[in-house]
C-alpha cells in the first residue's frame, strides 16, 4: 500500500509500505477514506520534535472496516467508521469517567496517512455512522478524528456555558472548531483572536461575533475593552505557545476558566500568576472518542460543518504539497484522499 513517511524535519513522502495485518485479537483494518494533515504533525515536519528515523505518520482517519479481530463485537466489515487519535479500551476507569486519551491500556495510533491503518482497541476506539454517509459530509466527519473534538474539549475544559463570552486564542483548525463549539454550547459572545482575514471570515461563519486581531498585552487590552474590563468566562487556548498561554490566562476573568489544548512547547505559567489571577486552568489530550457519537449526530443532522476548515484537498501523492501549504500558513488544514 502507499503510506506517507516522515524521513526527516521537511521531508515527506509517499512509499510502499506493507499493508496492516490483524496482530491482536482486538485490533481492525481500516480502509482510509479520507486522512488529513494536523497542525501537530507539522511540530515533527518543523525540526520542533524529533525524528529520529523514518516513520509512518498520521493520526487523524475516516475509513470502511475491512477486517477485525475474533474479539471485536462491536463493529464489523463494512461499516464506516471515525476513530480517536489514541486508541482506548472504553471501559477502564478513566474512560469510563470521560477521559479515553488516559485509559490505561492507551496506544497511540499512527500511519493513517495511508490506504490503510491497523486500530488497536478496535470496540473502545471506532465508532460506527448510523449510515454510509453521503461524500459532502466526509470533509466534516473527518474533523471529529481530532480538530473538531479537540476544540469541543477546550469549549467545555474552560466551562462555556449559555450566555457566557468565550475568547478562542488560535485561529488554526482547532480554534475555528472552537468557535463552533462555544456556539454549540450557548456562548453569547465569542471572540475570536485572528489576524488573517480568511480565518477571520470563517470564525465569523462559525458564530463569532467579535474578532481580535492584536496579540499579547494589545491583544489582552483589547479583551478587556470589549468586555467592560472584566475579561471573559471561558478561554480556549489552542495553540500552546509561552505566548498564547499568557494571553489565554489574562483575557480571563477572575473565576473564569481556560480548557487549553494547544500541544505546550517552553510553556510556563508561574505559579503566583494563577494563584492570584483566581482562574481555573484545565486541559491537555483532547478525549474525543468521549464526544464522537454526539458530534457525529450533530454533523448528521446538518448543525454544525466543521468540514469546511480544510481549504486544500489533495491526492495521497501529493501529501508533501499539502505539509509545505500549512507550514507556509497557505492552508489551514490538508484532505486528503489516498
Amino acid at each position: 500500500m502507499r503510506a506517507t513517511i516522515i524521513h526527516a524535519p521537511g521531508d515527506i513522502r509517499v512509499e510502499n509500505a506493507p499493508e496492516p495485518a490483524i496482530t491482536e485479537p482486538t485490533d481492525a483494518i481500516v480502509r482510509t477514506v479520507a486522512a488529513c494533515v494536523c497542525g501537530s504533525d507539522l511540530w515533527s515536519y518543523r525540526g520542533v520534535l524529533p525524528v529520529a528515523g523514518p516513520w509512518a505518520i498520521g493520526h487523524e482517519y475516516v475509513g470502511v472496516i475491512e477486517e477485525v479481530g475474533s474479539e471485536v463485537s462491536t463493529i464489523r466489515p463494512g461499516q464506516f467508521v471515525i476513530g480517536s487519535f489514541v486508541a482506548s479500551d472504553n471501559t477502564c476507569p478513566n474512560c469510563q469517567a470521560g477521559y479515553q486519551t488516559s485509559c490505561l491500556h492507551a496506544q497511540q495510533v499512527n500511519g493513517a496517512q495511508s490506504e490503510y491503518v491497523r486500530i488497536p482497541l478496535a470496540d473502545g476506539t471506532l465508532v460506527a455512522t448510523p449510515e454510509q454517509p453521503d461524500e459532502a459530509l466526509i470533509p466534516s466527519l473527518l474533523t471529529l478524528s481530532d480538530v473538531m473534538g479537540t476544540g469541543w474539549y477546550a469549549a467545555r475544559a474552560a466551562e462555556v456555558r449559555l450566555g457566557s463570552t468565550a475568547v478562542v486564542v488560535g485561529d488554526g483548525a482547532v480554534g475555528l472548531s472552537g468557535v463552533i463549539a462555544a456556539k454549540e454550547l450557548g456562548a453569547e459572545r465569542i471572540i475570536a483572536m485572528s489576524r488573517h482575514a480568511s480565518r477571520q471570515k470563517l470564525a465569523l461563519e462559525f458564530g463569532a461575533t467579535d474578532i481580535v486581531s492584536e496579540r499579547g498585552e494589545e491583544g489582552v487590552a483589547r479583551v478587556r475593552e470589549l468586555t467592560g474590563g472584566v475579561g471573559a468566562d471561558s478561554v480556549l487556548e489552542c495553540v500552546g505557545s509561552q505566548e498564547s498561554m499568557h494571553q489565554g490566562l489574562q483575557c480571563a476573568r477572575p473565576g473564569g476558566n481556560v480548557g487549553f489544548v494547544g500541544f505546550p512547547h517552553d510553556t510556563r505559567i508561574g505559579g503566583q500568576e494563577l494563584f492570584f489571577s483566581h482562574v481555573g486552568l484545565r486541559g491537555g489530550l483532547a478525549p474525543v472518542r468521549s464526544y464522537l457519537p454526539d458530534l457525529i449526530g450533530r454533523v448528521f443532522d446538518g448543525r454544525i460543518d466543521p468540514g469546511r476548515v480544510f481549504d486544500l484537498t489533495l491526492p495521497l501523492d501529493e501529501v508533501a504539497e499539502g505539509y509545505r501549504a500549512m507550514d507556509e500558513r497557505r492552508a489551514i488544514k490538508t484532505l486528503l484522499r489516498p
